[in-house]
């Protein structure tokens, strides 16, 4: 007899708690082996493609793509266990209930009734382990999934249906609930969402911090909101049908007021274009790596006391020296040599003579963490937006070897690879805006971080070198830091070194 077991979104890792659905890799119908891929899905941090533990026919997809899914919430079903041959007897649907007709005796739990059974109860479970998700050691502690995230799901139930092999009787699918036995709400009961309620002075039934926020951003009385989740709570479908509606009684009542404001004997053919001459606004979500670059700049401009300082420096040294380096033949010879990848040679270098710059903040404690290793962080524009790629352990690389890990996650970022661990981490920042042809910059910090480093454009500019006006190779180099971990002295001791090294390469030597 088929079994249709549930696979829900895993613990992506790195506190993510939601993830968007790029592209199905699996229709309705089609056969999935374990482990295979079914679903590419976007996080605040990378494109990860998700592999399903289970192996059959896939009876049943949550969301289409673009559908944005909290942890925890369906993503599909699949049909396991049936016997091979067998003619089709009866199509797959999603019922009301977590239970399946069919498929366990009366009070059998269902497949996912608890944390990591659905793994487990089939025995031809996946033995690759996601974060999250898989076979073998008992979960461990999981992050407590916000309710609110979880009642969109059946907005989401609308999944597409398949006919699979069954024995006898056709076999009810749906949703698998979180703890089955509890009821479901009956439809008559739940409000429509965005309807009005009567204004109440007690709590707000709201849950999530994100259906704040979007109401306050937009002026929408969460008192005057009947919530169309359990027992009356708010979800997000309730604020964006309030958003609409009102825009759409502010566009009726525009058009109004023009209509009484043109001239009497206009005819209603003159007075429409007039109407429509204003186009409206483009909305766009701040989500995804748009909107985790929203949050974190916010959040550094907010709790981090930053200042800049920066100088002029002759890079035509440096910029010898790296001709010379790529130009090298026979066993001196080796992968070329990047300018971004002595640069951050020159950091690493740096931050060993000033250590107060590559630390963190712990505001709780009131403490400042200095941190032991130089993890380096360098800014990468891709067509889904910046991110910030860290190269482990800098510290120890020579300037090869740091121009080696860029290269591969400068390619990982432009194909959207990049995994959440490549993306977090870093304690210290490398910006090079001088690819986009400007001069300075004044950079915001990566929180949590202590200091960004900025680089400019390098060009040919008037220069007085040796006593006399030449034409030089000049960058301008900004750094930004916490004032909170040090004072202008180390700041400007820190940016002083760099330049000197920028100008005078041979100083390096002294570290190597």
């Amino acid at each position: 007899m088929a079994q249709v077991l549930e696979f829900k979104l895993p613990d992506l890792g790195e506190g993510l708690t939601e993830a968007e659905i790029v592209r199905w890799l699996v229709e309705v119908g089609d056969v999935v082996a374990i482990d295979q891929p079914v679903v590419e899905v976007e996080t605040a941090k990378a494109m990860v493609e998700v592999p399903c533990p289970y192996g059959g026919v896939v009876t049943a997809r949550f969301g289409e793509e673009g559908t944005e899914l909290p942890v925890g919430a369906p993503l599909l079903t699949v049909a396991v266990g049936a016997p091979e041959g067998m003619e089709t007897s009866g199509p797959v649907t999603p019922g009301p209930s977590g239970a399946r007709n069919g498929s366990a005796p009366s009070g059998s739990s269902s497949p996912s009734s608890s944390s990591g059974s659905s793994a487990t109860e089939y025995s031809g479970g996946s033995g690759n382990v996601l974060v999250g998700y898989g076979t073998g050691a008992p979960a461990g502690r999981r992050r407590r999934i916000r309710p609110d995230r979880l009642d969109r799901t059946p907005a989401l139930s609308g999944a597409l249906t398949v006919e699979v092999p069954v024995p006898e009787t056709p076999v009810s699918a749906a949703p698998v609930s979180e703890a089955p036995g509890v009821p479901v709400p009956a439809a008559s009961s739940t409000a429509a969402p965005g309807s009005v309620a009567p204004v109440s002075d007690g709590p707000v039934p709201v849950v999530s911090p994100l259906v704040r926020r979007l109401a306050r951003q937009h002026d929408i009385d969460l008192r005057r909101l009947a919530g169309s989740g359990p027992e009356g709570l708010i979800l997000r479908a309730d604020v964006d049908c309030a958003i609409r509606r009102a825009e759409e009684t502010e566009a009726a009542s525009t058009r109004t007021a023009e209509a009484a404001a043109a001239p009497t004997g206009a005819s209603p053919a003159a007075a429409s274009p007039a109407a429509s001459a204003a186009p409206a606004a483009e909305r766009i979500p701040l989500r995804g790596v748009r909107g985790a670059v929203a949050d974190k700049l916010s959040r550094s401009r907010t709790e981090i006391p930053d200042a800049t300082c920066w100088v002029d420096a002759d890079a035509t040294e440096l910029m010898a020296v790296r001709a010379a380096m790529n130009a090298a033949t026979g066993p001196s010879a080796g992968p070329k040599v990047s300018v971004l990848a002595l640069l951050a040679r020159i950091c690493t270098a740096a931050l060993a003579r000033f250590p107060e710059l590559n630390s963190t903040v712990d505001t709780e404690a009131r403490e400042i963490v200095r941190l032991p290793g130089v993890h380096l962080g360098f800014a990468a524009q891709t067509e889904r937006g910046l991110v910030v790629p860290v190269v482990r352990d800098a510290h120890t690389r020579n300037a090869e070897s740091i121009g080696a890990e860029i290269a591969r996650l400068t390619e990982l970022a432009r194909t959207g690879k990049l995994s959440p661990a490549q993306l977090t981490g870093g304690t210290f920042t490398l910006n090079n805006y001088g690819v986009f042809g400007v001069d300075g910059s004044t950079p915001i910090i990566n929180h949590p971080e202590a200091a960004m480093l900025g680089v400019g454009r390098i060009m040919p500019k008037p220069w007085v070198h040796q006593g006399e006006l030449a034409v030089r190779q000049v960058v301008q180099l900004s750094l930004t830091f916490d004032h909170r971990v040090c004072d202008g002295e180390t700041a400007g001791g820190f940016l002083r070194y760099v330049a000197d090294c920028v100008e005078q390469p041979a100083v390096l030597l002294r570290t190597l």
